[in-house]
């Protein structure tokens, strides 16, 4: 990133910023210095336990700007930032998951999606508006749009690792065969239901619904058993931006 002039998001842009303004002062000690309070929030609005963690990732990460420094022989601009992003996003993602962070607006996005329910991806993305801005307004703004793809990808990689491949399906089925269909669910997909108390606005008639939510694999084999039972069965799938709750839940326990 600092090969091609990019700036990164949230303290560590905040840091880089502040590098390429003074090169006297290093991004490792700025990102350390601006830290602090983040981490103080993390205490008392997370846990003891995400706060060790991010320390210690805060620490790894401090060290391997400040010592690593591997030249990836890309010329392009655009690749550059696109690579950028999914190198970022991973590390990010999987830090994520570990119930740590690295510091920075990771701590801030893990609050917001705490008591908001705000995408993790989206509290950066927002963040990183401000350090976009500067970049634009004390660099070139060629180098603000690249650092604005770079930013994009790296959220969305974010997500994705953190609850892409973890996310949970919401199944609503209308059928008459309600009752065959819920017990093997509960028999042979081993997920709860909950059967509600429907009816047609059309033909008046009193309908069960059943609603169960489920993993992204465990669809197709839920879609066999509706088809098995009632291939004229109505059935809504949905995405879920966030579940909580014993064995479906797919939220870190930070």
């Amino acid at each position: 990133m600092r090969h091609s002039l990019f700036v990164s998001g949230g303290v560590t842009g905040l840091a880089l910023v502040i590098h390429y303004l003074f090169p006297f002062f290093s991004v490792a000690l700025v990102y350390f210095l601006a830290n602090v309070p983040l981490f103080i929030a993390g205490w008392f609005f997370i846990s003891r336990r995400f706060f060790i963690y991010s320390t210690i990732g805060m620490l790894l990460f401090a060290g391997a700007v400040a010592w690593v420094d591997v030249d990836v022989p890309i010329q392009d601009k655009l690749l550059a930032a696109i690579l950028a992003g999914l190198i970022q996003g991973v590390g990010s993602g999987i830090i994520l998951k570990s119930v740590g962070s690295a510091g920075g607006t990771d701590i801030l996005s893990v609050i917001l999606l705490q008591r908001f329910s705000i995408r993790l991806g989206t509290t950066v993305l927002g963040f990183n508006i401000l350090v976009l801005s500067a970049a634009a307004f004390f660099f070139s703004l060629e180098d603000a749009l690249y650092t604005l793809i770079y930013l994009y990808v790296s959220t969305k990689i974010v997500d994705l690792v953190v609850t892409g491949l973890s996310q949970r399906k919401a199944v609503f089925i209308i059928s008459p065969k309600w009752e065959k269909i819920s017990a093997r669910i509960l028999s042979e997909i081993h997920r709860g239901v909950t059967i509600l108390r429907g009816q047609g606005a059309y033909s008046a008639r009193e309908q069960q619904i059943l609603y169960t939510v489920v993993t992204f694999q465990e669809v197709a084999s839920l879609k066999q058993i509706v088809r098995k039972e009632d291939p004229n069965a109505f059935v809504v799938v949905s995405d879920t931006t966030e579940v909580m709750g014993h064995r479906i839940g797919n939220q870190p326990h930070w």
